[in-house]
């Protein structure tokens, strides 16, 4: 079978959307400096990350603050600005791709740090960047069938040590220009955390609606994006054109029930000029309803979409239909509206 997976929510409603930036800022240009002899030797230009990826700097955590504590910050963020006592909270799932050991989840900590109650389920989604979106539907579906009154999103990301052995590895005198290709991309990525409340519409009227969407898969494209603690891998034009396919494939076959191309924001995973661009020109978007954050923050993984949403908040009106949609290596993509 050949579709979208579709989901419809009928009572559950984003009470809260919150980002925490990294404090330590990392030039492009200084990544650059420090691959300054290995750029010579293979015969290519500085400046490849701001000119075509489009990202001039991303964040990092400083010494003193590892992803899950920021996550937790962020988390703790959302919850007060929802008004949401800790104590009704049924639900905390944990989506970040960065972890520091396979057990036990990222989730049991961020869930220690926050003070929920026992009775609260929590455990990691892992699936790329795509995991907060996940992360949310999954929640939605779960305040739906009545299982749970509240639910929290959280992603923290540091890429760091993975940016820093990559730099190591490319700076040995046998890396080639495919190593450097290949790696390109872990360069692009960015440290920060984010965070989501959901819960019942009917209990809270003034909340943005979360409406449901669709997801899709294209799992032949697996190989295309590996990552790992020591790097992450990737075929850059195959991951674009199978990316691009995939997104496509999705929203043609959702748009004649969900009508998105009248939404009034386009909250994408934040990857690259590149990548946004072709998003942009095959779904036919307006490029002013589609704010791109990676040029200051990089790629952030699954917390790059809530950030990004966190940052245009202020300026939605209510009533405005936004559209959250990305990809994540896999290859999946997922589609959500929400009316603000």
């Amino acid at each position: 079978m050949t579709g979208n997976a579709k989901f419809e929510h009928r009572d559950v409603a984003l009470l809260a959307v919150t980002a925490v930036e990294a404090p330590v800022v990392m030039p492009s240009q200084r990544f650059d400096e420090q691959l300054a002899a290995t750029l010579k030797r293979l015969r290519l230009p500085k400046g490849l990350l701001r000119r075509v990826a489009g990202v001039t700097e991303r964040r990092w955590w400083d010494e003193g603050t590892t992803f899950d504590d920021a996550a937790t910050q962020a988390a703790a963020k959302a919850l007060a600005e929802s008004g949401v006592d800790p104590g009704e909270v049924g639900l905390l799932v944990n989506t970040s791709v960065t972890r520091t050991h396979l057990e036990p989840s990222v989730a049991s900590r961020i869930h220690d740090g926050l003070g929920l109650p026992s009775s609260a389920l929590n455990f990691d989604i892992t699936n790329a960047c795509l995991g907060f979106v996940n992360g949310l539907t999954l929640a939605a579906q779960l305040i739906d069938a009545g299982q749970i009154r509240y639910a929290v999103i959280v992603a923290g990301e540091d890429p760091r040590p993975t940016q820093e052995a990559t730099i190591r590895r490319l700076s040995l005198q046998d890396s080639s220009r495919e190593d450097f290709l290949r790696e390109f991309a872990t360069l692009t990525l960015g440290a920060g955390a984010a965070a989501a409340v959901l819960g019942p519409a009917s209990l809270h009227p003034g909340a943005h609606r979360v409406l449901g969407g669709v997801s899709r898969a294209a799992t032949q494209h697996h190989a295309l994006c590996v990552g790992g603690p020591d790097g992450m891998f990737t075929d850059p034009q195959g991951l674009l054109d199978g990316g691009l396919e995939l997104v496509v494939d999705a929203w043609n076959e959702a748009e004649p029930r969900w009508n998105w191309n009248t939404a009034d924001r386009f909250i994408t995973h934040q990857v690259s000029t590149v990548h946004t661009t072709s998003i942009v020109d095959a779904l036919g978007l307006d490029r002013r309803r589609v704010p791109a954050t990676f040029p200051r923050w990089g790629n952030v993984g699954p917390a790059s979409l809530p950030m990004t949403l966190a940052a245009e908040a202020d300026s939605l009106s209510v009533g405005d239909r936004v559209v959250c949609m990305g990809v994540g290596s896999g290859l999946n993509t997922a589609m959500t509206e929400i009316v603000w």
